[in-house]
């Protein structure tokens, strides 16, 4: 026991040094407003943005830059005036449902985000019947292809937590964070290390999975031996999660930050879809990823031995099946397809500290969806929610998209429980 007690200390310090490495000229400090501002993918740069306070004193003006972010600072906390210039904006752009006004609250020691969504300018002189219904299947087409970027993004965080919880029946609340780890290592990398993304991306990869691979051998590993309950162990991920979260938040800060590779691109039109060529390589990856481990999993032995884990451990075990080698590949796979998900989400927006957090309840919902333990399920709930998630906006606004996805959950499974390709379980 002292000498897994020591040896998981040596992994928390290798973690820890690994979050130290990227250094920011303004660390967590921040109590302001902030907002990055994209047109169908692309960063706005050159955007006016005016901030006053709600009486009307002007406080500060800020331009978006090349990534299309902002950032305004504020000596007091309170309630402020945001006001986007149109004019500022590219000519084929306008804000989504005309109001370029927000009045967010800053609170103290906290900087707030502010959400513009922009969106193509129908065109002058159009007559109304053409321009209302081209443009509206023109944006369906476009938010839809954003949504499978989404959602494949979501189906790589969904296949590592269900493969998780195929296994060893825990719900890992701390899987949002091995999603922001992988980013944040990548960034170390990328950043601190000045390597191009890609070596950079791959590194992270390996990194995660060898700490995916530590976290079971010397923490949850050692919980299972003592004979601790799934509701237990989902309680310590919980706790789990709040500690990489913050460590995460110490040493990286709570400002929004990019990569230093692929940040401006110019779009491809491919018919009524205007994608940047990383979009493309990103789904192309995630793709492949996804179609690999699916294929692993049901032709290899070790694919095989999961499933047989994943059905009866006990069984298993008796037929010659080593179960903690097996749960301990799957945690490594699991930790790295997250980290492969972090940096394609940090890739598609800026880097935080709460990213995985703010993904996490997708991926819930993904894995939901699909039918707990079933990896293929992963992919189809997490492309169904993805899709739904941005196609929504074209009716709601952009602030309750994540509310619909919710909604599409719960009248799923009111009509089948199990999910969509869950199965069926004799319950009592």
């Amino acid at each position: 026991m002292r000498r897994a007690v020591i040896a998981f200390t040596a992994f928390l310090g290798g973690l820890i040094f690994l979050l130290a490495v990227p250094a920011h000229a303004d660390p967590a400090d921040c109590q302001g407003l902030r907002g990055t501002l994209k047109l169908q993918g692309q960063p706005v740069n050159g955007a006016k943005i005016s901030v006053t306070t709600e009486g009307g004193q002007p406080v500060e003006e800020a331009t978006s830059n090349a990534q299309g972010t902002w950032d305004v600072q504020v000596d007091e906390p309170g309630k402020y005036k945001v006001t986007l210039d149109p004019s500022s904006l590219p000519a084929n752009s306008e804000v989504r449902g005309g109001s370029n006004v927000r009045t967010p609250t800053v609170y103290e020691g906290n900087c707030s985000t502010v959400l513009f969504a922009l969106q193509p300018k129908a065109a002058p002189g159009a007559a109304p019947e053409d321009t209302g219904q081209s443009t509206f299947w023109e944006q369906a087409a476009q938010l839809t292809f954003e949504g499978v970027n989404l959602g494949l993004i979501i189906a790589l965080g969904a296949l590592g937590l269900s493969l998780i919880y195929g296994t060893t029946g825990l719900t890992n609340f701390a899987h949002g964070e091995l999603i922001t780890l992988g980013a944040v290592i990548a960034y170390a990398f990328n950043v601190g290390f000045g390597l191009q993304l890609i070596p950079a991306a791959i590194i992270a990869i390996i990194v995660s999975g060898a700490l995916g691979y530590g976290q079971d051998r010397l923490f949850w590993g050692q919980l299972r031996k003592r004979g601790t309950g799934t509701i237990a162990m989902m309680i310590i991920s919980i706790g789990m999660a709040i500690l990489l979260r913050n460590l995460i938040q110490f040493f990286f800060g709570a400002q929004n930050d990019s990569y230093t590779d692929y940040n401006t691109q110019a779009g491809i039109e491919i018919g009524p879809i205007s994608a940047a060529p990383k979009n493309l390589w990103a789904i192309g990856i995630e793709l492949a990823v996804l179609i690999v481990v699916g294929i692993a999993l049901m032709k290899t032995r070790t694919g095989k031995a999961a499933r047989a884990v994943a059905d009866n451990p006990a069984l298993a075990a008796s037929s010659g099946i080593n179960v903690d080698r097996i749960i301990r590949i799957i945690w490594a796979s699991g930790s790295a397809i997250a980290a492969l998900a972090g940096i394609m989400l940090g890739l598609s927006q800026s880097l935080k500290f709460t990213m995985g957090q703010d993904i996490l309840l997708l991926i819930f919902a993904g894995v939901t969806l699909g039918g707990l333990g079933t990896a293929f399920g992963a992919l189809v709930g997490s492309l169904v929610v993805g899709i739904f998630i941005q196609v929504s906006t074209l009716w709601v606004p952009p602030e309750l998209k994540s509310v619909g996805a919710l909604a599409v959950l719960i009248i799923v499974l009111l009509f089948r429980p199990q999910g969509i390709l869950g199965r069926r379980e004799r319950i009592g």
